[in-house]
């Protein structure tokens, strides 16, 4: 008590006029004559003159509130411009693929790739097709682009599919210039190789390649890729023809398998053509 006694005595000038000012306040407020009023208005004019004349300065106390707002706002957005541009590039490439779809010659079956690998010699993905949908092994795999690869393995809703980039893979293929026939194989990277081209035959860079007609498996006229280079190798009546691959297979998402089914015997012999 005597330490609330000092500090009143100390500034009792300033209480008594605070006192004076609040009841000066109080009297103000509870006075309705015309003087009064016109110093309300001119009260309210000025005080109104002064914050939209200061309003630029930011209120600090507000500044880290609106900043996590603002942060937050930006994290929508930057995941809504995510999502518009996936939707406008999925829209872009299912009507892509729907042309296609609607114009090939081919009884297919659409399917989306869930996994794939394309580091190893034996290159597979698996896609969300199967039995169910009348899927078969040794059923052609392509896209819009071109020759994927071949079923190999079927369950109820899933198939695995032999990549054209996989050591086992073979197909008849031919030079859509020339004419040349070979056969389609892969020796590692994103390039595959034409085999069994002699170096009488017309081959040039840049020539598009098919599938052929003495294929078992593949469908005549499917495009493979292009010619990358031509050379003749050292001790041997041949050239070393490599193909750029028409598929992207880093970037492939949806395919089609072709509804038709090899003969058994055609197959089995050619399956026995000698592999490196």
């Amino acid at each position: 008590m005597h330490r609330l006694y000092t500090i009143l005595q100390l500034f009792k000038e300033y209480i008594v006029l605070a006192l004076f000012i609040f009841c000066s306040i109080i009297l103000l407020l509870s006075n309705n004559n015309i003087q009064i009023q016109y110093i309300r208005s001119l009260t309210v004019a000025v005080m109104g003159v002064a914050e939209n004349t200061f309003s630029f300065i930011p209120n600090l106390f507000e500044l880290p509130r609106e900043n996590r707002i603002l942060r937050r706002r930006t994290v929508e957005l930057a995941d809504e411009v995510a999502k518009l541009r996936e939707a406008r590039l999925e829209n872009i490439r299912l009507r892509k693929l729907l042309r296609f779809a609607s114009t090939t010659q081919f009884r297919i079956i659409s399917a989306e790739v869930i996994s794939k690998n394309l580091h190893l010699l034996h290159n597979t993905m698996v896609i969300n097709v199967g039995s169910s949908d009348s899927v078969a092994p040794s059923m052609p795999v392509i896209s819009d682009a071109g020759l994927v690869g071949r079923i190999t393995t079927v369950s109820t809703n899933y198939s695995i599919v032999q990549l054209m980039l996989n050591r086992d893979f073979r197909a008849s293929v031919k030079i859509q210039r020339s004419r040349v026939d070979g056969i389609l194989a892969w020796q590692g990277g994103m390039i595959a190789i034409i085999k069994n081209i002699s170096k009488s035959q017309d081959v040039r860079v840049g020539d598009l390649v098919i599938t052929s007609e003495y294929s078992n498996t593949f469908p005549p006229n499917i495009e493979v890729g292009i010619i990358s280079s031509v050379s003749d190798e050292i001790g041997t009546l041949f050239k070393k023809v490599a193909v750029q691959p028409s598929v992207d297979f880093a970037r492939l998402q949806e395919v089609f398998v072709i509804r038709t089914t090899p003969d058994s015997a055609r197959e089995a012999i050619f399956l026995k053509l000698p592999k490196e």
